[in-house]
């Protein structure tokens, strides 16, 4: 009955792939879930992502998929998680400036831009049974990255030992302390490094007790030829039992846009056809 989320990253040469996936666990994964908030939140952040995805081309821009997300998690009666973006990726970099905002709020804006041919996002849908407002919890974080425009020359031994681990094996990606053989080691040396501002940690956040989250992350490379995904698990929605439904014509229109390579091809020439044609032929039809 828990609610689990698996997310990871890796790298070839720099380039990136990012993922993450949330199951309603079960004994018997065929078991359908029941109509309860767990499966209204797991359904809003999937569809989230499907609609989101098809949003991702050419001349579409972020503040049209932020729109959407509202809408599903709307439609399943839960909120979008503030605070949470999708970060263009680079070669070496996980953190790109051309954002997507999950949810918009008065203090938390970005600036609007159109989707270009050859970016790579990480397509990051957090949505939430609860206000959408985490909070930090009070649990240690054991994963950071290197803060690049920081310099400090530590005291200690063991950080410099660290630090220079750090700088030869993640310059620019996010590691865990897991990742260090002297594990030990590394919790001296991180504490030292933090206090020089030289890693900055990515916190575990929490909502309020006996709230649900879901998490999808996929990552999309925008190309000419059409949008695809190089990481990501389809889920079963059959599966996930709801009392509610997305009404909203035009998200409903997204969702049945096949994201098949060949498929957005036609789709483009119908599109392409269709506008070509004189207003006096589309008057007749």
């Amino acid at each position: 009955g828990d609610v689990a989320k698996i997310q990871l990253g890796a790298h070839i040469d720099g380039y990136i792939g990012i993922v993450a996936h949330t199951v309603v666990v079960s004994a018997d994964p065929k078991k359908p879930v029941e109509a309860d908030r767990k499966s209204d939140v797991v359904l809003a952040a999937y569809n989230a992502l499907q609609a989101s995805l098809r949003l991702l081309k050419p001349g579409s821009t972020n503040a049209q998929v932020t729109e959407t997300i509202g809408k599903i998690a709307a439609a399943y009666k839960v909120n979008p998680l503030e605070g949470v973006l999708s970060h263009e990726l680079k070669k070496h970099l996980i953190d790109g400036n051309s954002v997507i905002i999950n949810k918009e709020t008065f203090d938390q804006r970005v600036e609007e831009a159109e989707f270009q041919v050859n970016q790579v996002f990480a397509l990051d849908i957090i949505i939430t049974t609860g206000e959408g407002k985490p909070k930090e919890s009070d649990l240690r974080t054991t994963v950071y990255k290197r803060a690049l425009e920081r310099t400090y020359t530590l005291k200690t031994k063991n950080a410099r030992a660290f630090f220079s681990e750090v700088n030869e094996k993640f310059p620019t990606l996010a590691f865990s302390l897991r990742s260090f053989t002297d594990e030990i080691g590394a919790k001296v040396g991180v504490s030292e490094c933090m206090k020089h501002d030289l890693l900055n940690p990515y916190p575990i956040l929490v909502e309020k007790t006996g709230e649900f989250v879901a998490h999808f992350q996929w990552t999309v490379l925008i190309l000419k030829g059409g949008t695809i995904c190089t990481t990501g698990l389809p889920i079963n929605v059959d599966q996930y039992k709801t009392q509610n439904k997305i009404e909203d014509a035009g998200v409903l229109e997204l969702l049945t846009l096949s994201m098949d390579k060949k498929e957005q091809t036609k789709q483009r020439k119908t599109k392409a056809k269709e506008a070509a044609k004189p207003e006096e032929e589309k008057k007749a039809e």
